[in-house]
């Protein structure tokens, strides 16, 4: 994604939440339900990472100043607005804060945190072809956003049409 438009998402942003739901959908292609689970444990600003559960592995994202900024933003808002919330989820919301079940966030937050004309799935994509146009490497794809590898050579092949096509017999 270009980054006027990413700029321009950002900035019709109207909360926290919803800037760093979008810093970590377009800049890391974090899926929906990946958000739904972190929790705020898994954040450190100290050392500038988040930690991904992803199946019995970790992974560990490393935040650069464009998604550090939301996050220390939420972080601070979160604590303002519910001091005393005991959820352990990183993303709350008004109802979520303070239930003593802890749920997850839900999947109409999330959707409703970007502009009607864009999606999330449709700003993850996004991501992973800009990776594409600038890796053209599926292995990387695979590793650093947890594809498959069909996936990941759609997005190759995508981004590079000319490597993938078939040599004439």
């Amino acid at each position: 994604m270009r980054s006027d438009l990413l700029a321009g998402l950002m900035d019709q942003a109207k909360t926290p939440l919803n800037r760093l739901i979008i810093a970590l959908v377009a800049i890391h292609a974090l899926p929906g339900e990946e958000l739904r689970t972190l929790l705020t444990t898994d954040l450190s600003l100290a050392r500038g990472t988040l930690e991904v559960q992803r199946g019995l592995l970790r992974h560990t994202l490393y935040l650069e100043e464009f998604t550090h900024r939301p996050a220390s933003e939420w972080l601070a808002y979160r604590h303002q607005r519910w001091p005393a919330s005991t959820n352990p989820h990183l993303l709350v919301s008004q109802k979520t804060a303070l239930d003593p079940d802890q749920p997850t966030v839900s999947r109409t937050l999330l959707r409703k945190a970007v502009p009607k004309d864009v999606t999330l799935v449709g700003l993850r994509q996004d991501r992973m072809l800009d990776e594409a146009f600038a890796t053209g490497d599926p292995l990387k794809l695979m590793r650093l956003f947890r594809i498959t590898a069909q996936t990941a050579m759609r997005y190759v092949a995508a981004a590079y049409p000319e490597r993938t096509a078939r040599l004439p017999r």
